[in-house]
């Protein structure tokens, strides 16, 4: 029987995200390959990405599905492009909590749809490190 670790994906730069989360011979992203990265279930991505569970599986072209996936990205490029390692950007995303957004998790910010506001709170924070 396979673990659940050996199934997980575990890209360690921008590029290799990007790989990974391609579906092969589409030009969209898997999001069974996004599960596995970000190790999260099925139902919880659905209601991320704002789509019944049954969607996930059944209509990954969906727009919304590539929608929610291409801001996550988007995000991770940010963090990835700040200087923070892929492994620690993906736990950033996940779980920590932003004071600025009422201590909720990048992950939670992308899914409400306010990914603009969360990429210039980055900007402004790279910005604000640097100078």
């Amino acid at each position: 029987m396979t673990s659940n670790a050996l199934l997980e994906i575990r890209p360690t730069s921008f590029e290799a995200l990007m790989e990974s989360l391609r579906e092969v011979n589409r030009v969209m992203f898997s999001p069974e390959r996004f599960l596995k990265v970000f190790s999260m279930d099925q139902q919880t991505f659905a209601s991320r990405a704002h789509v019944h569970r049954n969607t996930v599986r059944n209509a990954p072209e969906s727009e919304k599905i590539q929608a929610y996936i291409r801001d996550a990205v988007r995000v991770l490029r940010a963090v990835t492009d700040m200087g923070t390692d892929m492994t620690k950007a993906i736990f950033w995303f996940k779980n920590e909590p932003l004071s600025v957004f009422d201590y909720k998790t990048a992950e939670e910010i992308v899914s409400e749809g306010r990914t603009e506001a969360l990429i210039a709170f980055l900007q402004s924070w790279e910005a604000g490190a640097q100078g």
